[in-house]
């Protein structure tokens, strides 16, 4: 071979170099560690994974063929979850998976190399999890669900389908935000004083304590519930449904599975697009990008859904301005 040719061969062999090296890191078994804070017999958070599995397949990223899910479920116990974060953590997958505000601390306590994308986060600057919303640094990025302004839009639709209602109690977990679930109520009581509203907070930890709150809430007339995103409200939605049920309670949520239920109204974004977002930061971070050039995206858009046979239960009529905003009616 004349050196002209060897030359060129070279150069040809070493463009080559990178496209042999990712075919080969695409081949390689990749593992995923999955925290879900909720219970493996949940079915929305069955579904949630199940949008992020499907989502990652059509990115090429298939079950037990190039990756490997290393699934725990948390059951909104903060115990069990810190134990499966660890857990998590030390079968060294290449990236990880994680649902709702109270996964996040345990996780970023165990490792500060492996990469974390997060789903269900709120207040994840104030919490400390990232510098800031577009330039997360470290190893950790990933999705918000709510901002706390929400807490006064929350006030201001339960007034709108129930103008009756005079006093609204917020349950909420405290740990399940920076504030302890403040700034939702700073919002909340900001929106109800000019239309006449007196807000009243509870926060729990126990289940029993929800019950005991709002049978002692509904002596008085006049009332309505708004419930707090987090893991412990979504674990205890049918008991919150059911208590919002026998006493007359008007109540707004904040995810469409708590109106499936029976629920009357609920406003929030889609928690599926989230995790099928996520497959996509998943995907790009197995590809080689870093947690801290991916910016923490917010929600951009909300789904308003009312259940018309919990209204009619309830003597009320939803407003038509209402029912036109509405994503989804259940009739």
């Amino acid at each position: 071979m004349n050196r002209r040719r060897f030359i060129a061969f070279l150069g040809g062999a070493a463009a080559a170099w990178p496209l042999i090296a990712h075919a080969q890191q695409m081949e390689r078994m990749r593992r995923i560690g999955i925290l879900m804070s909720t219970a493996a017999s949940d079915a929305e958070g069955k579904l949630r994974v199940q949008a992020f599995v499907d989502s990652l397949k059509t990115l090429g990223w298939i079950e037990n063929k190039n990756v490997h899910l290393d699934y725990r479920w948390g059951a909104a116990d903060a115990v069990l979850t810190r134990r499966f974060a660890h857990e998590i953590i030390a079968l060294k997958p290449d990236v990880i998976l994680s649902q709702n505000t109270a996964a996040v601390p345990p996780l970023l306590e165990a490792t500060k190399n492996i990469p974390i994308v997060f789903t269900q986060v709120t207040e994840p600057v104030e919490a400390g999890f990232v510098a800031s919303m577009a330039r997360p640094g470290g190893n950790i990025t990933g999705f918000t669900s709510f901002e706390a302004t929400m807490g006064g839009k929350w006030v201001e639709m339960l007034k709108e389908i129930a103008p009756r209602v005079s006093r609204i109690l917020v349950v909420f977990n405290p740990d399940a935000s920076a504030s302890h679930g403040v700034n939702f109520l700073r919002y909340a009581a900001d929106a109800a004083t000019p239309l006449g509203v007196k807000v009243i907070s509870l926060p729990f930890r126990e289940s029993s304590d929800i019950e005991s709150a709002v049978t002692k809430f509904a002596d008085e007339s006049n009332g309505g519930l708004i419930v707090l995103p987090d893991a412990s409200t979504n674990a205890n939605r049918n008991l919150l449904v059911r208590l919002a049920s026998k006493y007359s309670l008007p109540a707004v949520y904040a995810f469409p599975f708590f109106v499936n239920g029976g629920g009357l109204i609920s406003y929030g974004p889609n928690p599926i697009h989230q995790f099928q977002s996520a497959a996509d930061y998943v995907d790009r971070i197995l590809k080689g990008a870093t947690p801290a050039d991916l910016p923490v995206q917010a929600p951009t858009e909300f789904e308003l859904v009312i259940n018309l046979k919990t209204a009619q239960s309830l003597g009320l009529t939803i407003p038509m301005t209402l029912l036109a905003r509405a994503s989804k009616v259940i009739e």
